[in-house]
């Protein structure tokens, strides 16, 4: 910036993160096969890439992580991963044309460790952004299949398949693990009434603490990697997006606020401790408010975040909302809108 040269393209990208996972720790390495129904929302991730010609006054890519006001600059892509290893193995992944600088600006209004597949909604739209700088495209599978190689085999991270999935292709998707990490993404053709129903019942709320994976989290990992993939704890993980999409597809509300709390008590069945006592604070408001299905998002734990579903009345979902914020300190309500399309990149002006 300031260096009196202006890019020769302009290159946006946006990506959706999810909530609502059904099915989730079925999508993984040590499960190896499972099923997923996930909902994609805004907000979403959002990335903007100035491209200039590469000269010696201007450092090779700078990056602007404006969550966390910070700025710095790197020699180039590749080596070690020091200040956002999720950005800089993701450029190291696409690559970086030599005869190109950067300078990237990324955002997102989810709060950061709501386990609503944040980190993996970034990744895909930084993937969807330098997919433009080289000849060909990727489809929203590809960027995804790159964004979960990206997490797994270049900071080894423990990582399902659906937080990509859905950033990639948005809206309601049931999608089945055939032999991790190949999936079926199959989406959800809804109603319009169905789908703007859904809409006003949903409501995220964001314990207002980031997600930490934790020692639980291992233990669990153990445990099912030792029982291996036909895990008695798996099997009713596999069966609510079944229900889940039968609901849907039925607009059948109270089933699928059955299947929601299902997920989540099958959740607690790994390990109490994955329903922290935040988590069961806003449940129990949410339930002597009217709500008809909770989920505790992500693998849970400690912080991270619940959807609920609320019932017919929006009056009295709004004042469950209010009663939530009153009993539970620090839990923030995260406006949430259905997205339908997935990755969007766009060049403007050409």
């Amino acid at each position: 910036m300031g260096l009196g040269q202006e890019p020769v393209r302009i290159i946006n990208s946006v990506a959706p993160i999810r909530i609502n996972d059904f099915g989730g720790w079925t999508d993984t390495w040590f499960a190896r096969f499972g099923k997923v129904l996930n909902i994609a929302v805004c907000p979403m991730a959002e990335v903007q890439m100035r491209v200039f010609e590469r000269n010696a006054s201007r450092p090779a890519i700078t990056i602007y992580a404006e969550n966390y006001g910070e700025r710095y600059t790197l020699d180039g892509v590749g080596g070690t991963y020091d200040r956002h290893p999720l950005l800089e193995a993701a450029l190291q992944f696409m690559g970086v044309p030599e005869d190109l600088a950067l300078e990237i600006d990324i955002f997102c209004e989810a709060p950061a460790g709501a386990s609503t597949g944040t980190s993996a909604a970034v990744s895909v739209a930084l993937t969807g952004a330098l997919d433009l700088l080289t000849p060909g495209r990727l489809t929203p599978h590809e960027v995804a299949r790159a964004a979960h190689r990206i997490e797994t085999e270049l900071l080894h991270q423990q990582c399902g398949v659906q937080d990509q999935l859905a950033s990639a292709y948005g809206g309601i998707n049931y999608i089945e693990i055939l032999e991790y990490p190949h999936a079926i993404v199959s989406p959800l053709l809804l109603s319009h009434s169905t789908l703007w129903e859904l809409e006003a019942r949903l409501s995220l709320i964001f314990l207002g603490q980031s997600h930490s994976s934790s020692k639980v989290h291992e233990r669990v990992i153990a445990e099912l990697e030792d029982a291996g993939p036909d895990a008695e704890k798996l099997h009713p993980l596999r069966r609510t997006p079944i229900r889940a999409r039968d609901a849907l597809y039925a607009g059948d509300f109270p089933a699928l606020g059955r299947a929601m709390i299902d997920n989540t008590d099958a959740q607690a069945a790994l390990h109490p401790e994955l329903v922290s006592a935040t988590h069961q604070a806003v449940i129990d408001v949410a339930r002597r408010h009217g709500a008809i299905g909770w989920k505790v998002n992500g693998a849970g734990g400690d912080g991270g975040s619940v959807t609920l579903l609320g019932g017919a009345e929006a009056a009295k979902n709004r004042q469950m909302l209010r009663a939530i914020a009153e009993a539970v300190p620090g839990t923030q309500n995260i406006p949430v809108y259905l997205n339908a399309t997935g990755l969007r990149v766009w060049e403007f002006p050409r």
